[in-house]
C-alpha cells in the first residue's frame, strides 16, 4: 500500500472528515475493550491484551504484507518506537480494567493526550476547552461507582503516558512510512512486547474454550486493526494537539460501552462529567475547523 500522488483522486478514507475517523476509531476500541473484559475470567487481563494484539498483528500483516526491506534506519526506529508505545498502552490499560471500571480507567488514561494537547496549544480557546475536559475527567474519576484501587489507577496512569507517546509516534510514522506498513510492523512489535507476560494465561483460556479464538478475532479487529488504521489516516490531516483534545470523547464512549456490554452503571455525577468532556470535544472541533482545512489543502 502506498500514498497516492498529490494529483490523484482521494481514497474513501480521505473523503471522510478527519474528526469522524478519530471518533469512529474510539468507538471501535471501546467496544472491543468491553467485549474483552467479559472474558477476563477465562484468559486474564494480560492474556486478553496479548490475544488482542496477536490477532491484530497477524490479520494486518496478512492483509498488508509490508515491504520493509528498503526501510531506512529512521523508519525502523519510528516503527519500533510506535510498537513499544502500543504494547505498553494495551497491556497497562487492560490490567487497569481488571480492577477499576472501564470508564474510570479510560478517563485516567485520557490524561496523556490531554496533557499533550496543553503542551502543543497556541490559542487561549484551546486551553479553555482542555480545562473543561479536565474538569470532566476529575468529576468522572471522583464520582465513579466501583472500586478505584491504587494498582488500577497506577496502571491507568502508565497507560496514559504510553497513549501520549502513541499519538506522537503515530504521526511520526505516518509522515515517514507510506500507507499502513509502519502500523503493521508496529503491531508486530507490540505483540512481541506482550507475549512474555500474557501467553500462558491466553493459551490456558483458549485450550479450555476454543471459541475464545473467534471472540478475540473480533476484538483484535475492533480494537487494533480498524482503529489504528483510522487514527493514522486522521493524524495525517489534523494537528496532534487537536487530535489529543478530540480524545476527550474517549471516557464517555468507554463508560457507555462498559454500561451496555459489561453492566457498569453510570451515576448522575458521571453523566455531568461525560457532558463536560463531550462539550470540550465539540468546542475544539469547531474552533479547529480552519486548521483542518489548511492541513487538508497542504497535504
Amino acid at each position: 500500500m502506498t500514498v497516492p500522488p498529490a494529483d490523484a483522486r482521494p481514497g474513501l478514507l480521505d473523503r471522510v472528515p478527519a474528526p469522524a475517523l478519530a471518533i469512529t476509531a474510539m468507538v471501535s476500541v471501546q467496544l472491543g475493550a468491553a467485549i474483552a473484559k467479559n472474558h477476563f475470567d477465562e484468559v486474564g487481563s494480560v492474556g486478553a491484551a496479548t490475544l488482542r494484539l496477536t490477532v491484530g498483528a497477524v490479520v494486518l500483516a496478512l492483509v498488508v504484507r509490508p515491504r520493509v526491506f528498503r526501510w531506512t534506519r529512521s523508519q525502523w526506529v519510528a516503527a519500533i518506537g510506535l510498537g513499544l508505545a502500543l504494547g505498553g498502552m494495551n497491556v497497562f490499560i487492560y490490567v487497569a480494567f481488571a480492577t477499576i471500571p472501564i470508564g474510570v480507567a479510560v478517563t485516567i488514561e485520557f490524561l496523556g493526550p490531554l496533557a499533550l494537547s496543553l503542551v502543543h496549544t497556541r490559542r487561549w480557546r484551546d486551553v479553555v476547552w482542555a480545562l473543561l475536559a479536565l474538569v470532566g475527567v476529575v468529576l468522572l474519576g471522583s464520582g465513579s461507582s466501583g472500586a478505584t484501587g491504587f494498582v488500577g489507577v497506577l496502571f491507568a496512569v502508565m497507560a496514559a503516558v504510553c497513549w501520549a507517546g502513541y499519538i506522537v509516534m503515530n504521526r511520526y510514522v505516518g509522515a515517514r512510512i507510506p500507507g499502513v506498513d509502519g502500523l503493521c510492523v508496529s503491531l508486530v512489535v507490540s505483540m512481541l512486547v506482550s507475549l512474555p507476560f500474557g501467553t500462558a494465561s491466553a493459551v490456558d483460556g483458549v485450550r479450555a474454550a476454543p471459541t475464545l479464538l473467534l471472540v478475540f478475532l473480533g476484538v483484535g479487529v475492533l480494537s487494533s486493526v480498524l482503529p489504528y488504521a483510522l487514527e493514522m489516516h486522521a493524524l495525517r490531516r489534523i494537528p496532534t494537539r487537536v487530535f489529543g483534545v478530540l480524545q476527550s470523547l474517549g471516557p464517555a464512549i468507554a463508560a457507555l460501552a462498559g454500561f451496555v456490554i459489561v453492566g457498569e452503571a453510570l451515576t448522575p455525577l458521571e453523566l455531568v462529567a461525560l457532558a463536560s468532556v463531550s462539550v470540550a470535544s465539540i468546542g475544539v472541533t469547531i474552533s479547529g475547523r480552519r486548521g483542518y482545512s489548511s492541513v487538508r489543502k497542504s497535504a
